[in-house]
Protein backbone atom coordinates (compact mmCIF):
# COMPACT_ATOMS: atom_id res chain seq x y z
CA UNK A 1 0.00 0.00 0.00
CA UNK A 2 1.44 3.21 -1.02
CA UNK A 3 2.10 6.27 1.65
CA UNK A 4 -1.62 7.97 2.45
CA UNK A 5 -1.88 11.36 3.01
CA UNK A 6 -3.61 12.02 6.20
CA UNK A 7 -5.41 15.57 7.35
CA UNK A 8 -6.69 15.36 11.31
CA UNK A 9 -9.11 17.94 12.07
CA UNK A 10 -10.00 17.51 15.69
CA UNK A 11 -11.26 20.18 18.21
CA UNK A 12 -9.63 18.53 21.53
CA UNK A 13 -6.14 19.42 20.59
CA UNK A 14 -4.42 16.67 23.19
CA UNK A 15 -6.24 14.41 21.37
CA UNK A 16 -5.32 16.02 17.83
CA UNK A 17 -1.38 15.64 18.82
CA UNK A 18 -2.28 12.19 20.14
CA UNK A 19 -3.57 11.40 16.42
CA UNK A 20 -0.81 13.49 14.58
CA UNK A 21 1.75 11.63 16.64
CA UNK A 22 0.18 7.82 15.92
CA UNK A 23 0.03 8.31 12.27
CA UNK A 24 3.38 10.30 12.11
CA UNK A 25 4.94 6.68 13.30
CA UNK A 26 3.29 4.50 11.55
CA UNK A 27 4.22 2.82 8.62
CA UNK A 28 2.42 3.92 4.64
CA UNK A 29 0.93 6.98 5.94
CA UNK A 30 1.65 10.58 6.59
CA UNK A 31 -0.06 13.81 8.22
CA UNK A 32 -0.46 16.72 5.74
CA UNK A 33 -2.72 18.86 7.70
CA UNK A 34 -4.00 19.45 11.28
CA UNK A 35 -6.32 21.95 12.75
CA UNK A 36 -8.71 22.09 15.50
CA UNK A 37 -11.27 24.01 14.19
CA UNK A 38 -13.73 23.92 10.90
CA UNK A 39 -12.62 27.10 9.22
CA UNK A 40 -8.53 26.31 9.70
CA UNK A 41 -9.61 22.63 8.30
CA UNK A 42 -11.49 24.68 5.08
CA UNK A 43 -8.24 26.93 4.75
CA UNK A 44 -6.14 23.51 4.90
CA UNK A 45 -7.88 22.03 2.41
CA UNK A 46 -7.21 24.52 -0.26
CA UNK A 47 -3.67 24.18 -0.30
CA UNK A 48 -3.01 20.61 0.31
CA UNK A 49 -4.59 17.41 -1.38
CA UNK A 50 -5.16 14.77 1.68
CA UNK A 51 -6.13 11.10 0.56
CA UNK A 52 -7.52 10.56 3.92
CA UNK A 53 -9.68 13.51 6.48
CA UNK A 54 -10.53 12.20 9.63
CA UNK A 55 -13.10 14.56 11.21
CA UNK A 56 -14.86 15.62 14.67
CA UNK A 57 -18.08 16.26 14.43
CA UNK A 58 -17.96 19.33 17.12
CA UNK A 59 -15.48 21.50 15.28
CA UNK A 60 -15.42 25.33 16.29
CA UNK A 61 -16.84 27.48 13.80
CA UNK A 62 -17.91 25.68 10.55
CA UNK A 63 -18.71 21.68 12.15
CA UNK A 64 -18.06 18.56 11.17
CA UNK A 65 -21.06 17.80 8.68
CA UNK A 66 -20.54 20.90 7.20
CA UNK A 67 -16.93 20.46 6.53
CA UNK A 68 -17.77 17.38 4.77
CA UNK A 69 -19.88 18.74 2.35
CA UNK A 70 -16.67 21.24 1.93
CA UNK A 71 -14.52 17.89 1.31
CA UNK A 72 -16.99 16.11 -1.40
CA UNK A 73 -16.85 19.78 -3.37
CA UNK A 74 -12.48 20.99 -3.26
CA UNK A 75 -11.10 17.46 -2.77
CA UNK A 76 -14.04 14.90 -4.14
CA UNK A 77 -11.24 11.93 -4.33
CA UNK A 78 -10.38 12.10 -0.71
CA UNK A 79 -12.22 9.66 2.11
CA UNK A 80 -13.63 10.92 5.07
CA UNK A 81 -13.90 9.74 8.16
CA UNK A 82 -15.65 11.34 10.90
CA UNK A 83 -15.52 11.22 14.92
CA UNK A 84 -18.34 12.32 17.37
CA UNK A 85 -18.74 11.52 21.36
CA UNK A 86 -22.74 10.34 19.93
CA UNK A 87 -23.68 7.34 19.63
CA UNK A 88 -26.79 8.29 17.58
CA UNK A 89 -28.47 6.69 14.46
CA UNK A 90 -29.46 9.95 13.28
CA UNK A 91 -26.09 11.77 13.35
CA UNK A 92 -24.54 8.31 11.69
CA UNK A 93 -26.75 8.59 9.14
CA UNK A 94 -26.24 12.82 8.51
CA UNK A 95 -22.41 12.00 8.64
CA UNK A 96 -22.79 9.17 5.96
CA UNK A 97 -25.20 10.83 3.81
CA UNK A 98 -22.73 14.20 3.77
CA UNK A 99 -19.61 11.99 3.00
CA UNK A 100 -18.50 9.95 5.76
CA UNK A 101 -17.48 6.27 4.76
CA UNK A 102 -16.99 5.51 8.42
CA UNK A 103 -18.30 6.99 11.61
CA UNK A 104 -16.21 6.51 14.85
CA UNK A 105 -18.12 6.95 18.48
CA UNK A 106 -15.52 8.40 21.21
CA UNK A 107 -13.37 7.08 23.29
CA UNK A 108 -11.34 5.66 20.14
CA UNK A 109 -8.20 4.65 19.98
CA UNK A 110 -5.46 5.54 17.26
CA UNK A 111 -4.88 2.22 16.33
CA UNK A 112 -8.65 1.26 15.84
CA UNK A 113 -8.71 4.45 13.75
CA UNK A 114 -5.78 3.13 11.14
CA UNK A 115 -7.41 -0.16 11.32
CA UNK A 116 -10.21 0.98 10.40
CA UNK A 117 -8.53 3.62 7.32
CA UNK A 118 -6.27 0.54 5.95
CA UNK A 119 -9.49 -1.72 5.79
CA UNK A 120 -10.94 0.75 3.26
CA UNK A 121 -7.66 1.67 1.60
CA UNK A 122 -7.13 -1.74 0.92
CA UNK A 123 -10.83 -2.56 -0.27
CA UNK A 124 -9.67 0.02 -2.86
CA UNK A 125 -12.96 1.72 -3.00
CA UNK A 126 -12.57 3.62 -5.92
CA UNK A 127 -15.74 6.49 -6.29
CA UNK A 128 -15.98 6.07 -2.07
CA UNK A 129 -19.95 6.22 -2.62
CA UNK A 130 -21.90 4.27 0.12
CA UNK A 131 -22.87 1.11 -0.88
CA UNK A 132 -25.22 -1.24 0.66
CA UNK A 133 -22.31 -3.16 0.96
CA UNK A 134 -20.32 -0.64 2.54
CA UNK A 135 -22.82 0.34 5.00
CA UNK A 136 -23.05 -3.55 5.75
CA UNK A 137 -18.99 -3.66 6.36
CA UNK A 138 -19.38 -0.36 8.66
CA UNK A 139 -21.71 -2.39 10.78
CA UNK A 140 -20.13 -5.19 10.90
CA UNK A 141 -16.61 -3.20 11.93
CA UNK A 142 -18.35 -1.19 14.37
CA UNK A 143 -19.32 -4.31 16.19
CA UNK A 144 -15.57 -5.10 16.41
CA UNK A 145 -15.17 -2.08 17.65
CA UNK A 146 -17.42 -1.82 20.56
CA UNK A 147 -16.11 -5.44 22.19
CA UNK A 148 -12.68 -4.45 21.11
CA UNK A 149 -13.35 -1.20 23.65
CA UNK A 150 -15.07 -2.96 25.84
CA UNK A 151 -12.12 -4.74 26.38
CA UNK A 152 -9.89 -2.68 26.29
CA UNK A 153 -11.58 -0.70 29.68
CA UNK A 154 -11.82 -3.93 31.60
CA UNK A 155 -8.68 -5.09 30.73
CA UNK A 156 -8.64 -8.21 28.64
CA UNK A 157 -4.97 -7.91 26.41
CA UNK A 158 -5.58 -8.56 22.72
CA UNK A 159 -2.84 -10.51 22.79
CA UNK A 160 -3.47 -13.82 24.33
CA UNK A 161 -5.73 -16.64 22.46
CA UNK A 162 -9.08 -15.49 24.73
CA UNK A 163 -9.72 -12.16 23.46
CA UNK A 164 -10.70 -13.54 19.85
CA UNK A 165 -12.42 -16.63 20.94
CA UNK A 166 -14.36 -14.14 23.01
CA UNK A 167 -14.84 -11.25 20.71
CA UNK A 168 -16.09 -13.89 18.25
CA UNK A 169 -18.58 -15.68 20.94
CA UNK A 170 -20.09 -12.47 21.81
CA UNK A 171 -20.76 -11.77 17.46
CA UNK A 172 -22.20 -14.70 17.73
CA UNK A 173 -24.31 -14.22 20.32
CA UNK A 174 -25.13 -10.53 19.15
CA UNK A 175 -26.59 -12.03 16.19
CA UNK A 176 -28.27 -14.94 17.64
CA UNK A 177 -28.52 -14.54 21.49
CA UNK A 178 -30.19 -17.79 21.39
CA UNK A 179 -26.83 -19.61 21.24
CA UNK A 180 -26.23 -18.48 24.61
CA UNK A 181 -27.71 -21.85 25.70
CA UNK A 182 -25.54 -24.34 23.61
CA UNK A 183 -22.28 -22.76 24.23
CA UNK A 184 -20.55 -26.17 24.66
CA UNK A 185 -23.06 -27.86 21.97
CA UNK A 186 -22.52 -24.77 19.86
CA UNK A 187 -20.57 -21.72 20.28
CA UNK A 188 -17.08 -23.40 21.42
CA UNK A 189 -17.50 -26.13 18.30
CA UNK A 190 -17.88 -23.54 15.55
CA UNK A 191 -15.16 -20.65 17.37
CA UNK A 192 -12.89 -23.58 16.92
CA UNK A 193 -13.80 -24.87 13.62
CA UNK A 194 -13.07 -21.24 12.64
CA UNK A 195 -9.56 -20.86 14.14
CA UNK A 196 -8.69 -24.49 13.62
CA UNK A 197 -9.03 -26.17 17.34
CA UNK A 198 -10.83 -27.58 20.13
CA UNK A 199 -13.89 -26.67 21.39
CA UNK A 200 -12.35 -27.42 24.80
CA UNK A 201 -9.21 -25.29 24.23
CA UNK A 202 -11.46 -22.29 23.16
CA UNK A 203 -13.44 -22.85 26.49
CA UNK A 204 -10.04 -22.64 28.34
CA UNK A 205 -8.94 -19.88 26.70
CA UNK A 206 -11.80 -17.84 26.93
CA UNK A 207 -12.15 -18.77 30.75
CA UNK A 208 -8.22 -17.72 30.94
CA UNK A 209 -9.42 -13.98 29.40
CA UNK A 210 -12.19 -13.30 31.74
CA UNK A 211 -9.81 -13.31 34.58
CA UNK A 212 -7.14 -12.05 33.56
CA UNK A 213 -9.76 -8.75 33.31
CA UNK A 214 -10.99 -9.94 36.74
CA UNK A 215 -8.02 -10.13 38.68
CA UNK A 216 -6.74 -7.10 37.58
CA UNK A 217 -9.44 -5.55 39.91
CA UNK A 218 -10.89 -2.80 37.19
CA UNK A 219 -13.99 -3.03 39.50
CA UNK A 220 -14.40 0.45 38.43
CA UNK A 221 -14.39 -0.12 34.65
CA UNK A 222 -16.24 -3.34 35.29
CA UNK A 223 -19.31 -1.49 36.97
CA UNK A 224 -19.05 1.54 33.95
CA UNK A 225 -19.54 -1.55 31.48
CA UNK A 226 -22.38 -3.48 33.20
CA UNK A 227 -24.21 -1.02 35.98
CA UNK A 228 -25.59 -3.32 38.93
CA UNK A 229 -24.85 -6.46 37.14
CA UNK A 230 -21.53 -6.20 37.67
CA UNK A 231 -19.23 -8.89 39.54
CA UNK A 232 -17.14 -7.86 42.66
CA UNK A 233 -13.77 -9.37 43.25
CA UNK A 234 -13.60 -13.20 42.86
CA UNK A 235 -16.87 -13.52 42.06
CA UNK A 236 -16.49 -13.32 38.37
CA UNK A 237 -19.18 -14.29 35.87
CA UNK A 238 -19.01 -18.26 33.62
CA UNK A 239 -18.06 -18.01 30.59
CA UNK A 240 -21.73 -18.10 29.12
CA UNK A 241 -22.93 -15.39 31.74
CA UNK A 242 -20.19 -12.51 30.07
CA UNK A 243 -21.04 -13.17 26.71
CA UNK A 244 -24.71 -12.68 27.69
CA UNK A 245 -23.65 -9.62 29.39
CA UNK A 246 -21.93 -8.08 27.02
CA UNK A 247 -24.03 -9.11 23.51
CA UNK A 248 -26.91 -7.60 25.73
CA UNK A 249 -25.36 -4.16 26.35
CA UNK A 250 -24.57 -4.13 22.34
CA UNK A 251 -27.55 -5.18 21.16
CA UNK A 252 -29.45 -2.80 23.88
CA UNK A 253 -27.51 0.03 22.09
CA UNK A 254 -28.92 -0.70 18.72
CA UNK A 255 -25.76 -1.57 16.83
CA UNK A 256 -27.16 -4.34 14.74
Amino acid sequence: MKTAKIAIFERNEDLLIELKNYFEQATNYSVCATACSGDAALEALKTVAPDIAIIDSALKGIDGIKLLDHVKSIRPECVSFMMSEFDDNRIVNSAINHGAIYYFVKPVSPQIIAERVGDILNDKVIDYKVSAEIRDKRKAISLDEKISNIFTTIGIPPHIKGYVYLREGIKMAVEDNSIINKVTKELYPKIGEKYDTSASKVERAIRHAIEVAWNRGRTDAIGSIFGARAYIGNDRPTNSEFIALVADKLILENLM
